[in-house]
């Protein structure tokens, strides 16, 4: 493990060069991996071991889309791409990549082929740390790991075929084998991560649920909005709104953030907007705060668990949310945000 100082506080990480992608095959030599669910996760971090040489199948319900999916990228039927149970009796390693609702649907299922020796492999700590409420307690004579990698597939698999990596948590709650680290160390590298930083499958799940609800989704989205709406009651064009909100902030301000850290990106833009900023950030930090840790409590104490558990398990979930995602989409505020898109230079050329 390398030492890195992050702002003053030291921790210790995995890199490559500490667990070379050599070293990741030779542990898993041995091992067929299983992963269940082609979905979000699924897609990205299958490719992404198989093209590092890793021995992997797929297990995925048919007939589904998920399995025409799978079928596109060139998983084969009866050689490398099989259905749920068969996939899991094959695999030594099982990844349970399937949404969380649909991990506790599966789960008597899976739980059949946990023999002893095996590893149970998430990427996501709600199964486990609210097992209560899931029904997911494996069996205790099998490794249990984690390797959560921050950001969405999509995101996994474009940052692998670029060359590049994403960073990831890794996490064990249960070493059965003994060999429980190397073993989702060596995942953790096939799936193509950049570094990797010790967490606990809790840890994993209070700072996930937190971050979408926050800064990720939920508080980005609404502070937007807001913004937005602000604007336009004052007289400013939809065009102008959109732009001052969200165009120039996610073409031009995130990505010089990322890049250089928001200490350069301050420092690198108007004495206004420096100014101004500055003066300003406090307060909004002062005011979303107590939201935070409210939110922060309801994630620990599971009422964020139970409300995800029960709105995923109602039949007309699906259809529910397609309502709340189609309002979102034709607000005003993303109607201008579809046209603002085709106005990109990239995009009108194209016409």
């Amino acid at each position: 493990m390398a030492k890195i100082n992050f702002g003053g506080v030291t921790e210790k990480v995995v890199t490559r060069k500490e667990f070379s992608l050599e070293k990741a095959r030779a542990v898993l030599k041995n091992e067929t991996i299983a992963v269940i669910g082609y979905g979000v996760q699924g897609p990205a971090q299958a490719l992404n071991m198989k093209d590092n040489g890793f021995n992997v199948v797929v297990g995925q319900r048919k007939p589904s889309k998920s399995w025409d999916k799978a079928v596109a990228d060139g998983w084969k039927p009866g050689k490398d791409l099989f259905e749920v149970e068969e996939a899991a009796k094959k695999g030594t390693v099982i990844c349970y990549l399937l949404s969380d609702a649909g991990q506790i649907a599966l789960w008597p299922v899976v739980k059949k082929y946990l023999t002893k020796g095996k590893a149970l492999y998430f990427s996501h700590g709600f199964g486990i740390t609210f097992s209560g409420e899931t029904g997911i307690v494996p069996p205790k004579d099998v490794d249990v790991i984690l390797v959560a990698p921050k950001g969405a597939g999509r995101t996994v698999r474009t940052l692998f075929l670029s060359g590049r990596g994403i960073n990831s948590s890794y996490a064990i709650y249960q070493d059965a084998t003994g060999h429980a680290k190397n073993r989702v160390l060596a995942i953790g590298i096939g799936v193509g991560s950049g570094y990797l930083f010790e967490t606990t499958f809790k840890k994993e799940v209070y700072s996930d649920l937190t971050g979408e609800r926050g800064v990720l989704m939920g508080a980005i989205a609404g502070i937007m909005e807001a913004q937005y709406e602000l604007f336009r009651q004052n007289g400013h064009s939809p065009s102008e709104a959109f732009n001052e909100t969200v165009e120039e902030a996610t073409q031009s301000l995130i990505p010089l953030i990322s890049q250089n850290g928001m200490d350069w990106m301050y420092a690198n833009c108007s004495t206004t907007a420096q100014r101004g900023a500055l003066d300003w950030k406090n307060k909004f930090k002062n005011a979303v705060k107590p939201v935070f840790k409210k939110l922060y409590k309801s994630v620990a104490n599971g009422t964020e668990a139970r409300r995800v558990i029960r709105k995923n398990s109602q039949k007309n979930y699906r259809q529910s949310l397609k309502k709340e995602l189609d309002a979102m989409k034709n607000s005003e505020m993303w109607l201008a945000g579809a046209k603002v898109r085709e106005l990109r230079p990239e995009n009108s050329n194209k016409k």
